[in-house]
């Protein structure tokens, strides 16, 4: 598809996303100084975004458009365990309680042939409980337009990284026990899974997009695949509690001011 936004528009729009979440504010579709259209624009976008807030962990989230486009944005801040993660709450904001993966090797983009979920499955090393932060400066998100959330990476709004998992978590089909207390109240008790049923689908699909950055998927990266449970609203800033299976267990405080690092 053909670049359709001039330099100047991906810059201002960048420019414009980076105040709405500094400031915390949101404005309507219709109110964006520019609206991408092509899929290409909006990553353009989104890596000037990133270069605005600093983005440089190698730790990115993987999706699908409503169309079955793979796409990819950069979690940040994103926390790797630390006893005292803290993330900034705002009005609005959505918890996922995920499952990341580690890369322990590159995933080229091939042009000969596709890559089998055994080929995604090979180049895995570790496996971890993660929760990802969901807000976007867009009051719609992307139900109006899905390229320019994509341009602000995916309303992800910080990431933090919890204990190792067993890498049978991945397998299709796999349910596992969940409990999520916000502030000590239960907000979500039940069988966890992914929407696909099978948490490396869209890590595959991302992995099969001949049009991704050369430089994607290499080794070291941190890949988070998709929400157990859904984007369940966090009405107040305060204590996160996840208990996954019997033992995995990650803490973490959503605070009014954030403590970022990582």
């Amino acid at each position: 598809m053909t670049s359709m936004l001039a330099t100047p528009d991906v810059i201002a729009l960048a420019q414009q996303l980076y105040s709405l979440r500094h400031d915390g504010s949101q404005v309507l579709t219709g109110q964006l100084v520019s609206v991408p259209v092509a899929l290409e624009d909006a990553i353009d976008v989104q890596n000037q975004l990133s270069k605005l807030e600093e983005a440089d962990a190698n730790a990115w989230k993987v999706a699908r458009s409503p169309v079955g486009d793979p796409v990819a944005a950069p979690l940040h801040p994103y926390l790797d365990n630390p006893p005292d993660a803290g993330i900034a709450w705002l009005r609005g904001m959505k918890i996922e309680v995920e499952i990341a993966v580690e890369l322990c090797q590159d995933l080229p983009v091939r042009t000969d042939r596709t890559y089998e979920r055994a080929d995604i499955e090979a180049a895995i090393s570790n496996a971890y409980l993660g929760a990802e932060m969901v807000w976007s400066g867009i009051s719609e998100g992307g139900s109006l337009s899905f390229p320019a959330f994509l341009a602000d990476r995916l309303g992800n709004m910080g990431y933090v990284r919890g204990p190792a998992l067993p890498l049978a978590v991945l397998q299709p089909g796999t349910n596992i026990p969940l409990k999520l207390r916000l502030n000590g109240q239960v907000a979500f008790n039940a069988a966890g899974h992914h929407p696909t049923k099978d948490p490396l689908t869209w890590l595959c699909d991302y992995a099969n997009n001949r049009s991704r950055p050369a430089t994607a998927l290499r080794a070291g990266s941190i890949i988070t695949t998709g929400s157990l449970c859904g984007a369940i609203e966090v009405p107040c800033s305060g204590d996160v509690s996840i208990k996954l299976g019997e033992h995995t267990v990650l803490n973490f405080e959503l605070s009014e001011t954030a403590r970022q690092g990582g």
